[in-house]
């Protein structure tokens, strides 16, 4: 082929490739191919693994490290945590002007109650002597504020030491509700033999076993009345108020039989102490189990059967003689501790008493005070 009929500049890109390829005088060159790195695919366990430790960093480390390093070094800010009750903005009376319990709140309702179904204890003359020895024991155990109450069924006479003081009722509550429990029987609400099957939402930790037992089982009121009793449990209690409608009856029904203190405010276990009464009004309750007619006698002997077995004796019992017959429950939730009873002597002379004790958490100076004010009471009232 001719050589192009044009001028041209040897150092020109175009040239040099064009006589290369159609001029045999100047061997062509051959470009070498351009090698391409192969890009790695991504793993996914790597971007897991990544993700988890970004995760961390931020959700764990970073704070940690801000709190203990940096946190240190700045002042420290105080928390104020405001808990407002509207309840109490609203109707500020109905915090000490109440009478029932609804969905948690204290209200005021009408009541029309002639006559309080329940009688008083009558009293004769107060057994000074033996107020002043339970006074002296008292100062002995001078961490502990006892409440007593005594009444002799023969001559009326009595003892009253801080008797109308509220104090937390722990397990005697249950004397009330086994009353009001037996009121509904013989009312015809129910029967003895009738059952009730355990929920999850009858449990309550504390005292009893049948916090322990399965679900769905059912048990006759007789059973649940008996270890309510007998064991002091937490559970079958909790049944038992709800088979006669809960807090709100129960609390009725106090008004009604005329007491003015004993009040039921929580579900068992009550280890705040909210569920309160008094000495006398608990006096005054056995007294009526015992000595009118508010019950019949089938439910007397049925109720003083389950109070003659109560399996703590290491109260009022430890400091009453075998030949001693005593019909009692007793309640204990820490910083306070109680036993309420009817006590039938050796030669045939009876007496309701009554202890409760404010103690420091589980000091064993209230147990103590217990069972020597029994042994003091026991040796006054029979002879």
């Amino acid at each position: 082929m001719p050589e192009p009929n044009f001028k041209y500049n040897n150092n020109d890109l175009y040239t040099t490739m064009y006589k290369q390829y159609y001029f045999k005088d100047t061997p062509v060159r051959k470009l070498k191919p351009v090698k391409r790195k192969a890009v790695k695919k991504k793993s996914p366990l790597g971007s897991i693994v990544l993700f988890f430790i970004a995760f961390l960093m931020l959700f764990y480390i970073l704070p940690y490290s801000f709190k203990t390093f940096i946190g240190s070094i700045l002042p420290p800010t105080k928390k104020v945590l405001v808990n407002v009750d509207y309840n109490k903005l609203m109707y500020p009376t109905s915090v000490y002007l109440n009478q029932d319990l609804f969905l948690g709140k204290f209200v005021i309702k009408e009541h029309h109650y002639k006559k309080p179904l329940m009688v008083d204890i009558k009293e004769s003359t107060e057994r000074t002597q033996l107020k002043n020895r339970l006074i002296a024991l008292a100062k002995k155990y001078n961490r502990i504020i006892p409440s007593v109450y005594v009444w002799e069924y023969s001559g009326k006479s009595y003892v009253n030491i801080n008797a109308d003081v509220a104090y937390p009722a722990a397990s005697i509550i249950k004397v009330p509700v086994l009353i009001e429990m037996f009121r509904e029987i013989e009312s015809g609400k129910f029967k003895l033999n009738d059952t009730m099957i355990l929920e999850d939402y009858y449990r309550a930790s504390g005292s009893g076993k049948l916090q322990y037992t399965s679900s769905g089982v059912a048990h006759t009121m007789d059973y649940l009345a008996r270890i309510m009793i007998q064991n002091s449990d937490n559970s079958s209690t909790n049944m038992i108020m709800s088979k006669i409608g809960g807090m709100p009856e129960m609390n009725r029904a106090l008004k009604r039989w005329g007491l003015k203190t004993t009040r039921i405010n929580a579900w068992l276990p009550d280890l705040q102490g909210t569920n309160i009464t008094t000495a006398r009004e608990m006096a005054k309750m056995l007294y009526n189990i015992d000595n009118t007619n508010i019950l019949s006698n089938t439910s007397k002997v049925r109720i003083s059967d389950y109070l003659s077995h109560v399996k703590n004796n290491r109260l009022l019992q430890a400091g009453l003689p075998r030949e001693a017959i005593l019909l009692h429950k007793t309640g204990d939730i820490g910083f306070m501790l109680g036993d309420a009873g009817i006590v039938k002597t050796a030669n045939g002379k009876k007496y309701i008493v009554v202890i409760l004790v404010k103690r420091p958490y589980n000091n064993l100076q209230g147990k103590e005070f217990i069972v020597e004010a029994s042994k003091l009471i026991y040796n006054n009232m029979s002879y």
